[in-house]
């Protein structure tokens, strides 16, 4: 099979963080992948072998808006996937930076793993499952033996996977790894479906019953100055700020991708908001990406 390929004057791979996933069916290769595209990259699953410099040159073309790149090449590509040596020969040979992430098991936890979601093995479907994990043994033998990290995820739980995953490729994103929603609304509208933490602030006082103030709402200066002014408000920020500077880490450890925080009052209009927008910007000064949303404000009273 003749490759083209590309000039080291045309392209630098230099700039990119280029990750091949390859190993063997049922290892995880797919939640890797997904977790990668979590943490910032471009990812292709299943791209035949014979594309790769094509992609690699799309990708420096685009001018650094992608420079984080995982691909997925496993045997499902069938006769493409025999030329992937080749082809990873040729990049090295024009100047090309990659990395090799191979994925692997024991016989019996891949076995397992097929039983429980009913799969045939891709490369022998008419039979057995060990028959076809030894076969592709064989096959990626040379491949592994390229490879610059193996990961033997038998006895990885899914979070101890991403902790591997984050710990070796999680430099891709300029933010953390847990973006953070803070969602104001009215108790009267109902609590959002997608809170993970709700804080009801309806024991502060009420700006809705100054005349002056009621008009405006929480993202409002004079409503916002009314709100936390009080002693109880100010005693109750500095816990509820000690409370999510624990619970961040905490989540992120986990592995928790998103985090919903939703500050409710009775229409969410003045207290619930003001509140979010607080509790937001020092979020924002941990270092998390912070969406805010205030429903409140969009609901018809």
């Amino acid at each position: 099979m003749k490759t083209t390929r590309p000039g080291k004057d045309a392209i630098n791979l230099n700039n990119l963080k280029f990750v091949l996933i390859t190993g063997l069916s049922g290892a995880g290769k797919t939640e890797t992948v997904r977790m990668l595209e979590d943490m910032g990259y471009f990812c292709v699953d299943n791209l035949p072998p014979a594309l790769i410099p094509k992609f690699a040159e799309l990708c420096i073309q685009s001018e650094g808006k992608i420079n984080h790149i995982a691909l997925v090449c496993d045997i499902r590509g069938r006769g493409f996937f025999d030329h992937l040596i080749e082809v990873l020969e040729a990049l090295e040979e024009s100047g090309f930076s990659y990395e090799i992430l191979f994925l692997e098991a024991s016989d019996e936890a891949l076995i397992r793993r097929f039983k429980e979601s009913r799969r045939r093995h891709p490369l022998l479907p008419e039979g057995s499952v060990l028959d076809g994990i030894q076969l592709e043994r064989q096959r990626l033998q040379e491949l592994k033996g390229r490879a610059h990290r193996v990961i033997d995820t038998s006895s990885l739980s899914p979070r101890e996977l991403r902790q591997e995953i984050e710990r070796w490729f999680g430099e891709a994103g300029t933010h953390r790894s847990m973006a953070v929603s803070v969602i104001s609304f009215g108790y009267k509208h109902g609590i959002p479906l997608d809170a993970d933490l709700v804080i009801d602030v309806r024991f502060l006082p009420n700006p809705h019953y100054v005349e002056s103030l009621a008009p405006f709402t929480g993202n409002d200066e004079p409503v916002r100055d009314y709100v936390l002014k009080w002693s109880v408000t100010q005693r109750f920020m500095l816990k509820l700020i000690d409370l999510v500077e624990f619970l961040l880490p905490q989540y992120v450890k986990e592995g928790k991708q998103e985090l919903v925080i939703a500050i409710g009052c009775t229409g969410g209009r003045h207290r619930s908001v003001a509140i979010a927008n607080y509790i937001a910007g020092f979020i924002r000064q941990q270092g998390f990406v912070v969406n805010v949303e205030h429903r409140g404000l969009q609901q018809r009273i």
